[in-house]
C-alpha cells in the first residue's frame, strides 16, 4: 500500500513537472511574440499653427532618432523649431513630399537659419526648373528659392527619381511607393508628391501628399499596389480634391489622417459650414460610408498615434 502510494505520489510529481515546464514554455512564446510586436515608433500629426492647411509629421523611433514628414509652412517653422527642440534638435532624415509651400515651407526657413536643429539627411523627388516654370509659374520662385537653400546647406540630398527604395531607421522602415511624374501635368505640382509607407511590425503608414487623381490612379496600376494597403492613410490634399473616390475604395485602411484646418475640414468659405467650392465634406462622408472610425484631424490640436 505504501509503495503505491509513492509510486502515485511520483507520477504526480512527474505531471506537475510536465505542466510547470509547459506553462514556461507557453509565458516564454507568449512574451518573445509581445516584444516581436512592440511598436517600433510613434508618429505625431502637427496641427496647423495659422489658418491655412498644411501637412507636418515628426516620427521618433525607440532608438530616439527622429524623423520629420514635410513640416508646413513657413510660419509654422517656430513651432516645428520648439517641437524638435524637445526631441533634442537631430534629425535623422527629413521628407519633402514635394515642392508647395505648405508643405516644405518650414524646411526652407530652417534651411536659411538651422540654429541648433542638426540634419543628417534629406529626401525628395526634385523637380526639374523647366518644369516648375511652366507648369507652376504662381510657384516657381519658391521652388526655386527652396532648391537653392538645400544646396546652400551642405546637408546631403538623396534625390529619388525612381520607386522602390527603403531607408530603414532602427526598425521602422520608409519605403517609396511614388516619386515625380513629369508626364503627368494635369494638376502638375500635387501629381509630383512622393507617396511614402512607413511601417514596424506593428503597424503601417501611407501618406501621399498632395496626389491628384492622374497619379492616383497611377499607382493603383502600379507593381505597388498591395503596399497602399496600410493601418494609418494620410488623406491627399488635406482631405479634398486629391486622388480619387474609387482610389479610397480600392484600398484598405481601418484609420485616416487629416492635415486640415477647421474651415477646409466643414468646407466653410466664410458662410458657414458646406459653402465653399471644396470637397471635404464628401470625403468626410465617404470616410463614414467606408466605416472609417478612427480619425485623426489636424485642427483639433496635437495628434499622437504610438
Amino acid at each position: 500500500m505504501i509503495a503505491k502510494s509513492l509510486v502515485v505520489l511520483s507520477n504526480t510529481k512527474s505531471t506537475m513537472k510536465k505542466i510547470l515546464l509547459l506553462v514556461v514554455v507557453c509565458f516564454s512564446f507568449f512574451m518573445a511574440n509581445t516584444q516581436a510586436q512592440k511598436s517600433d515608433f510613434v508618429m505625431w500629426q502637427l496641427p496647423s499653427q495659422i489658418n491655412t492647411h498644411g501637412n507636418s509629421y515628426v516620427f521618433r523611433m525607440n532608438n530616439g532618432k527622429v524623423v520629420v514628414m514635410d513640416g508646413g509652412c513657413k510660419e509654422e517653422a517656430p513651432y516645428l523649431r520648439g517641437f524638435l527642440a524637445t526631441l533634442g534638435n537631430q534629425v535623422e532624415a527629413w521628407f519633402i513630399s514635394h515642392p508647395h509651400f505648405d508643405h516644405m515651407g518650414a524646411l526652407n526657413e530652417i534651411l536659411k537659419d538651422p540654429r541648433d536643429i542638426k540634419i543628417k539627411c534629406i529626401y525628395h523627388s526634385e523637380l526639374p526648373e523647366d518644369f516648375y516654370n511652366q507648369y507652376e509659374v504662381g510657384f516657381a520662385g519658391q521652388s526655386k528659392d527652396f532648391y537653392e537653400n538645400l544646396k546652400k546647406s551642405g546637408i546631403p540630398v538623396v534625390n529619388y527619381t525612381e520607386t522602390g527604395a527603403v531607408t530603414r531607421i532602427g526598425h521602422t522602415s520608409f519605403k517609396i511607393l511614388g516619386v515625380k511624374n513629369l508626364e503627368i501635368t494635369e494638376n502638375p505640382y500635387n501629381n509630383q508628391s512622393m507617396v511614402i509607407r512607413v511601417w514596424d511590425k506593428r503597424k503601417s503608414m501611407v501618406f501621399l501628399g498632395d496626389l491628384g487623381i492622374e497619379a492616383g490612379d497611377k499607382l493603383l496600376k502600379g507593381r505597388y499596389r498591395k503596399e497602399l494597403d496600410c493601418d494609418y492613410l494620410q488623406l491627399a490634399h488635406h482631405g479634398q480634391r486629391g486622388v480619387s473616390k474609387d482610389f479610397y475604395r480600392s484600398i484598405k485602411f481601418r484609420a485616416c489622417l487629416w492635415p486640415t484646418p477647421l474651415w477646409l475640414y466643414n468646407n466653410d468659405a466664410g458662410k458657414g459650414y458646406n459653402t465653399g467650392t471644396w470637397e471635404t465634406v464628401e470625403i468626410r462622408n465617404l470616410m463614414d460610408e467606408l466605416g472609417i472610425k478612427e480619425q485623426y484631424i489636424s485642427w483639433k490640436g496635437l495628434c499622437k498615434i504610438e
